[in-house]
């Protein structure tokens, strides 16, 4: 495993792409900050909706461009993709929006051929709005990973901590109209530490197996970037 630190002046997210990224690959929730890659490789992008259904479900992010969606499906699941068929999977900024990490590494896995790479890229919530949230423990996503777990108390936590809603009954009241219309907010909180963590174990748990190559901590993103390889 070789762990970078970032490098004055040089954008980590490109140079990390442009080592590990070649081929045909996806990559799922980009937005407006798709992954800056190599000539080597080529990119699909997915998405839940359409760039119009994206924009009203997102009113905040009317006025920037949005990637062409090419692929509409559940990221975290990737229904249409075959099996054993894409080269890469971006997930950057995506992994936190996720109701459960574990089968979402297990489903980019299942997708990718042998010796596939994984890029995924999370906000580190220290220095984020996500800084007064409790760390996401690993019981709790493996709890996920079982289907064991209510989510609405992530919309909860998000209208308590982060929209520093005061009133209790305000609170509920946000919490249940973001349930209702699925907005997707970070419903899991990592630091550097908490999500080599939670790699490790996760690896672990799973059959299919990946090789950790990098771990790095972004300055100028304040994110920790990971490049995984299928077994």
């Amino acid at each position: 495993m070789n762990v970078l630190s970032s490098l004055d002046k040089t954008d980590l997210r490109l140079l990390l792409s442009s080592f590990y990224l070649q081929g045909n690959g996806l990559e799922v929730g980009a937005l407006h900050h798709p992954l800056a890659l190599p000539s080597k490789a080529h990119v699909k992008y997915v998405d839940r909706l359409p760039v119009h259904e994206l924009r009203n479900h997102y009113p905040e992010l009317k006025d920037v461009d949005l990637v062409n969606v090419d692929i509409i499906d559940d990221g975290e699941r990737l229904f249409t993709i075959p099996n054993d068929s894409q080269d890469f999977i971006v997930a950057n900024h995506m992994l936190e929006h996720c109701m459960n990490p574990i089968q979402t590494i297990e489903t980019f896995l299942s997708k990718l051929r042998p010796g596939g790479i994984i890029y995924i890229g999370i906000p580190d919530k220290r220095f984020s709005f996500d800084r007064d949230r409790d760390l996401t423990t690993f019981n709790h996503l493996r709890d996920d990973y079982f289907e064991k777990n209510d989510h609405f108390q992530h919309y909860m936590e998000w209208a308590k901590f982060v929209n520093e809603i005061k009133d209790e009954n305000e609170i509920a009241r946000q919490a249940q109209h973001l349930f209702q219309m699925q907005y997707s907010i970070h419903f899991h909180v990592w630091d550097y530490n908490s999500f080599v963590n939670f790699l490790f174990q996760t690896n672990e748990l799973l059959k299919s197996k990946f090789d950790i190559l990098n771990i790095s901590f972004n300055d100028h993103r304040e994110e920790v970037i990971t490049i995984l390889r299928k077994k």
